[in-house]
């Protein structure tokens, strides 16, 4: 797996968009029992923080140390460093495992191979991810722009299943039907552009050409979309994907 964001853990940990309670209400409606549950590529341990309300031993792995580093220390999470393809946990381990806006980083087989591993026969695998910002038109044309023209040739490859919104990825699961789900903030400008520094592809550039994307100009064109002071409604679709042994 890449390591994409410890350079940027820090970033990423305060201006990552959180996932709603709805979308936590539904995976815990499809688990049996609530021992124990494992986040895989946990970054900043959002997602293994919104377990740990519900499961007695949480257990969060990532690659990333760093990321680990910003992670909130609760006594019933345990972080480890180590890749989710290859853990060391014992076989029938959990009721549940996550993976949240990572698995287009993974080897598909080695993971889907682990998780059959120590997931138990009654557990759940969740795959959760989210797409592209929008806001309203103005401001979603200034930002497909970045996307797509200035910042497009630094994306991984991998990054095209989060465009494809997880529906190209195998999945070797039981898979059952999920509802259709959105996070939503307020945010105002600052809020924007400090979450646009946390994109891999926006981290490329900068180390590529030793300049932030956003040069003068195209603050000037964001600015005249987005007026200094206001905080718009802005969203992210989400995808879920779910499925037992």
């Amino acid at each position: 797996m890449k390591d994409n964001f410890s350079a940027q853990a820090k970033l990423y940990a305060g201006f990552r968009p959180h996932y709603p309670d709805a979308l936590y209400d539904f995976l815990f409606e499809q688990v049996e029992n609530f021992d124990t549950a494992l986040d895989c590529a946990t970054g900043n341990g959002q997602v293994a923080v919104k377990l740990a309300e519900r499961f007695k031993e949480v257990h969060a792995t990532d690659i990333s140390g760093r990321q680990l580093m910003h992670a909130p220390q609760l006594p019933n999470i345990f972080y480890k460093q180590e890749a989710a393809e290859e853990t060391s946990f014992a076989d029938d381990y959990f009721d549940m495992v996550t993976v949240a806006q990572a698995i287009h980083w993974f080897n598909f087989e080695k993971f889907y191979a682990e998780i059959k591993r120590i997931l138990k026969t009654s557990g759940l695998l969740a795959v959760i991810g989210y797409g592209l910002i929008r806001i309203n038109p103005a401001i979603d044309a200034w930002t497909d722009h970045l996307y797509k023209n200035i910042i497009g040739p630094y994306w991984d490859r991998e990054r095209k299943f989060i465009d494809e919104a997880y529906k190209t990825i195998p999945f070797s699961f039981k898979e059952i039907e999920t509802p259709q789900l959105c996070i939503k903030y307020k945010w105002g400008k600052e809020q924007f552009t400090g979450y646009l520094n946390t994109w891999s592809a926006f981290q490329h550039y900068i180390k590529a050409n030793n300049i932030s994307p956003l040069s003068a100009d195209l603050l000037q064109q964001l600015n005249d979309v987005w007026p200094g002071g206001i905080k718009y409604s802005i969203s992210f679709p989400l995808f879920l994907r779910a499925g037992n042994l």
